[in-house]
């Protein structure tokens, strides 16, 4: 028993790994614009297509097509914020939040109208590796994509910290006025930030192609667990997107072997509202810029 709970716990956490990089897209497009994307679902199923097409025309290896969900994830991400989304920025906030939907909606329908409602599959040659360490037993997709994903996340937090434009992204977040006064481009930097989220969207579904059937019809569910992910570990914290899809993942892996797989939604919701109760502001939550 203690074996399977074991094993349980340690896929959880691989998996919560990559949860952690798509929260961690939310939270900083968040942390830096105070907007709130809603269509963060569908840009994580837009990298998983890009990770089947790979895989299925151009015989890459999964991990093979990350660098790709990035590149064309951050350029539409970019151009979208650069030359649409920023006019809306001094907008009322539930203006922001319709142009979202609506770009959520206009990516599902052009999934479906493409690729149509089939779910689609990857059978990599890892899809059947399993590493062994006593008892424990890690699937070697979940263990490459937790991998990939912690390490994305670790040079982004460098990049953010030790980059002359990552200190021009925190003054920008922590004041706006006064980093347009210093020179820096505004519009340009949101641009940046968004194309930036949207390539670790981008880079999740890459990663979670092989792990779950690709269909259109995912991006509800995904962006609602971003939103518990970065509300559970912190708006605009960086490690509480971290700590919070980790928790998730476990709490996840946990309910399914304890108790039902359909269990996996309970226990992520109970977990929020014990966070809610607990910390409003989330577990490393704080206001300002995202660290």
């Amino acid at each position: 028993m203690l074996e399977l709970y074991g094993n349980a716990l340690v896929g959880g956490l691989l998996i919560g790994a990559v949860y952690a990089l798509i929260a961690t897209g939310l939270n900083i497009i968040f942390g830096v614009m105070r907007v709130v994307n809603f269509a963060h679902g569908e840009m994580v199923v837009i990298g998983m297509y890009i990770g089947f097409g790979a895989w299925k025309y151009l015989g890459l290896a999964p991990l093979a097509a990350v660098p790709l969900a990035m590149a064309a994830l951050f350029a539409g991400g970019y151009a979208f914020q650069r030359w649409v989304a920023n006019a809306f920025l001094a907008r009322p906030q539930h203006v922001q939040f319709i142009l979202f939907i609506a770009l959520g909606l206009a990516i599902t329908g052009l999934h479906a109208l493409m690729f149509g409602p089939e779910p689609r599959g990857i059978q990599s040659a890892s899809s059947f590796e399993v590493y062994r360490f006593g008892v424990i037993r890690l699937d070697a997709v979940r263990a490459h994509a937790a991998l990939a994903a912690l390490a994305l996340i670790g040079l982004l937090w460098a990049w953010l910290r030790y980059s002359l434009t990552g200190k021009a992204l925190h003054a920008a977040a922590e004041n706006l006025v006064g980093g347009q006064v210093i020179g820096i481009r505004i519009p340009h930097l949101f641009a940046l930030t968004a194309g930036i989220g949207a390539a670790c969207a981008g880079a999740a579904g890459a990663l979670v192609a092989p792990l779950f059937e690709t269909q259109p019809y995912l991006a509800p569910e995904i962006t609602l667990l971003a939103f518990i992910i970065v509300i559970v570990g912190g708006l605009a914290s960086l490690p509480g997107a971290l700590l919070g899809g980790l928790l998730i993942g476990a709490a996840e892996a946990l309910a399914a072997a304890v108790i039902t797989p359909s269990a996996k939604s309970l226990f992520s919701y109970a977990l929020l509202i014990v966070v809610l109760l607990a910390r409003p502001e989330g577990l490393l939550g704080r206001r300002g810029a995202p660290r």
